[in-house]
């Protein structure tokens, strides 16, 4: 939704933190591959750029604003809920990774918020068709 607006550098760590999420729970499912396919179109990624498992330490020099780490955390809460089921283990790399780079548990409980309204207006209007 917003990768758009981050530099070549941030979208290849964004795009292993991303990595970093889906495989955290050992399984990759369909929706979670979708979405990585759809997050690499919209950051317009090269295609032989292969993401790796990314240690959350350094992050918040990478993404160094608020309005950055926001991004990269709405992002990475919706890639979360692509196979419908936010992972214990999922929710505790985001948690670590919230840690790193100085979100508070509140404002991760008000984008998590966010990020499920979102994806609820998104399935009633795709009822619309």
């Amino acid at each position: 939704m917003f990768l758009s607006s981050l530099t070549d550098r941030q979208k290849e760590a964004f795009f292993c933190l991303a990595h970093s999420v889906v495989i955290s729970d050992g399984e990759l499912s369909v929706g979670e591959q979708v979405m990585m396919e759809e997050m690499r179109r919209e950051m317009v990624l090269r295609a032989d750029f292969e993401p790796q498992y990314m240690n959350v330490e350094g992050t918040r020099q990478i993404f160094d604003t608020k309005r950055l780490r926001f991004i990269v955390l709405i992002s990475l809460i919706r890639l979360g809920y692509a196979d419908d089921a936010f992972e214990i283990e999922e929710r505790s790399f985001l948690k670590l990774l919230c840690d790193e780079m100085e979100i508070s548990n509140d404002d991760f409980a008000l984008i998590e918020n966010w990020v499920r309204r979102l994806i609820a207006l998104e399935r009633e209007a795709n009822a619309f068709f």
